[in-house]
């Protein structure tokens, strides 16, 4: 049974006032907070397990190591991937699509084309114009239309034999749109053999996610975003592609032999982990999946789309208000402006000033923001602990910011 109380009792920070008010946080779709089970965890690693993993004989080292390796084998179920040595740590998402990026270097050459789309996030973004600029390959872009959902007949324009990268977002971070996953995949592996790269950073949180089912070649998240410590993330790829391609850096654990004369790797899943990991965050990491897993994913979801649902409609009542993305597919976000109102920041500033926690601006999405002709938007976001009595003092909050600012 969804209890919206109890879930909430898990997270000691909902109890703290800001500015003098009730903390509403609905920055979610920049971090979320981290519940007690998880924050003990950590706690736990650091005063009863600390050492490093993998390299060494005694006790703790030993703990410590069992312990990382079936966080791993928590979240190889949780995406479901074949193999547990298909999941990489990482520090988040931005590493895990610059690692992608680098180690698909040699893999392209002058004129080949990377494909992104128009509601990529800057770290979907920046690490493909890197590897452009080595390479000598090309971006293309999917435009969007005035809803900002994907035009997919330039996806069928765009893919040929030149086509070696296609990454895209599962959930868009500013506008919180769900895109057509499959339906990308499908054209992508019916008309090239590009590597599929999906973002998962917004969806991993809100929903179930079938890595095998969807049959990308890679996928990455955060674990912050999904109530996980910050520098905790996840890069999944196919076992025999992340085989064949080089490492991204160089150092301990992640080798076979070492000599001056050379070096040879080791197996996956070390082979991309180099150095000491973080290891309490991604002991952490699995307590979050846990978390989730006894809230039930199904449930999370469920209520987020109906606090989405009902903030959408109340926020539309308010003359003036537009909602960006208001009739796309959506999960986790609602993203707005008001009409004849500056800067989205001087909303946030007077939503603050009641203890409700947005974000503004352009939410590393400025590609998006130029399409609709803004500087920014105010975004509130979701996740399982939020309830509807805190969107309306959102819905409060923003007609007071409008009375002030208009």
């Amino acid at each position: 049974m969804f209890d919206i109380q109890e879930i909430r009792s898990q997270f000691s920070i909902l109890d703290r006032e800001v500015n003098g008010k009730p903390l509403v946080y609905l920055d979610n779709a920049a971090t979320s907070q981290k519940p007690n089970s998880v924050l003990e965890v950590c706690h736990a690693y650091y005063t009863e397990l600390n050492a490093n993993v993998h390299r060494g004989i005694h006790t703790l080292s030993q703990l410590a190591t069992e312990e990382m390796e079936l966080s791993r084998r928590k979240i190889q179920k949780f995406i479901n991937a074949e193999h547990d040595f298909e999941v990489i740590f990482t520090k988040g998402t931005t590493e895990g699509l610059n690692l992608i990026a680098y180690i698909l270097t040699q893999k392209l050459q002058k004129d080949d084309e990377i494909i992104i789309s128009y509601l990529e996030h800057h770290s979907n973004i920046v690490p493909w114009q890197m590897l452009c600029e080595r390479t000598g390959a090309r971006l293309r872009v999917i435009p969007i239309d005035e809803n900002g959902v994907l035009q997919l007949d330039y996806l069928d324009q765009y893919l040929s034999e030149k086509t070696k990268v296609v990454s895209v977002n599962q959930v868009s971070n500013a506008l919180g749109i769900v895109n057509p996953i499959e339906e990308i995949i499908a054209k992508t592996r019916k008309n090239s053999d590009a590597y599929i790269v999906i973002d998962g950073a917004q969806s991993a949180p809100h929903f179930d996610i079938d890595v095998q089912k969807m049959d990308c070649d890679f996928f990455v998240f955060s674990g912050h975003k999904m109530y996980a410590p910050m520098g905790t993330g996840i890069l999944y790829g196919k076992r025999e592609i992340l085989e064949a391609l080089p490492p991204f850096h160089g150092g301990g654990e992640m080798i076979a032999t070492c000599s001056f004369e050379g070096t040879t790797y080791a197996g996956l899943p070390f082979k991309y982990e180099a150095g000491t990991p973080n290891v309490g965050g991604n002991i952490a990491l699995g307590a979050a999946v846990d978390f989730m897993n006894r809230v039930g994913r199904e449930n999370i979801q469920n209520h987020e789309n109906a606090l989405l649902e009902y903030a959408q409609r109340q926020l539309l009542e308010i003359e003036g208000l537009k909602v960006y993305g208001e009739k796309a597919k959506r999960t986790g976000v609602v993203s707005f402006n008001l009409e004849g109102v500056g800067i989205a920041s001087d909303v946030g500033m007077i939503l603050d000033k009641m203890g409700i926690a947005v974000r503004t601006g352009h939410h590393c999405t400025q590609p998006i923001m130029n399409f609709f002709n803004i500087a920014g938007t105010v975004r509130a976001s979701f996740a399982v602990y939020n309830t509807f009595e805190e969107i309306d003092r959102l819905v409060e909050g923003v007609k007071k910011a409008q009375r002030m600012l208009g």
